[in-house]
């Protein structure tokens, strides 16, 4: 029975394999680091959150370590873990993807699969570089919602705006309508698709410089941002 109870302690692999896993996962812990900087999009970077990404792949890689084929082992760490509680909410997507990179880097690096764990930061890494800079999978961003005061005396058939939105907008929509009580002019709401966004600041400079048309505001629609 003592002799089940020291295997269960054992740890089979030797000082320099253990520090050769804890290299290798340090490095491939800069490197995602590095990659979440480069990628991070948000208004304010967390560099808590960079440096628990390091750490994160060294402990995962431990307890890889710590485990090794013992199942005995693998249950008594998983009671372990079970008290912990993570109360603070991840907002990001990114964050979340980033944390379970961390850990699959730390678990190849743990047992001893380094040419794996290396090549596999440097290219899920790119792969992720690329996607954030080139906005491969980004939807187009042409859908504004438009909002301005028109005084609408001749009606809305001979309104000089409907000319600028043909000339600039490859749909629009007028959604909602409000009379302006201390005026004779309506505040009109829009949902429009321009044709380019490149020209979005000559489409509101247009509306501004038309006659009767006043308060011209231009907001992003959020269900395509």
């Amino acid at each position: 029975m003592l002799d089940d109870f020291q295997n269960v302690l054992s740890v089979s692999l030797s000082i320099g394999e253990v520090f050769e896993n804890l290299v290798v996962s340090l490095i491939c812990g800069l490197l995602i680091s590095l990659f979440y900087r480069l990628t991070y999009r948000g208004p304010g970077m967390s560099y808590s959150f960079i440096n628990s990404l390091i750490v994160l792949a060294l402990i995962t890689s431990v307890v890889i370590m710590v485990i090794g084929n013992n199942l005995a082992r693998a249950f008594g760490l998983v009671g372990a873990m079970s008290i912990i509680r993570f109360r603070t909410a991840i907002k990001e997507t990114q964050d979340i993807i980033f944390i379970f990179f961390a850990l699959a880097i730390g678990m190849a690096s743990g047992v001893g699969l380094h040419a794996l764990a290396l090549a596999s930061t440097i290219f899920i890494g790119l792969i992720l570089y690329v996607l954030t800079k080139t906005h491969a999978t980004s939807p187009s961003k042409k859908d504004f919602l438009l909002q301005f005061s028109f005084n609408a005396n001749g009606g809305y058939e001979e309104a000089p705006f409907i000319s600028i939105f043909q000339k600039y907008c490859k749909n629009s929509k007028l959604i909602n309508t409000k009379a302006l009580m201390e005026s004779d002019s309506l505040e009109l709401s829009y949902h429009i698709v321009l044709k380019d966004v490149k020209f979005t600041a000559e489409f509101v400079n247009q509306l501004r410089t038309t006659k009767g048309v006043n308060n011209v505001n231009l907001f992003f629609d959020e269900e395509n941002f």
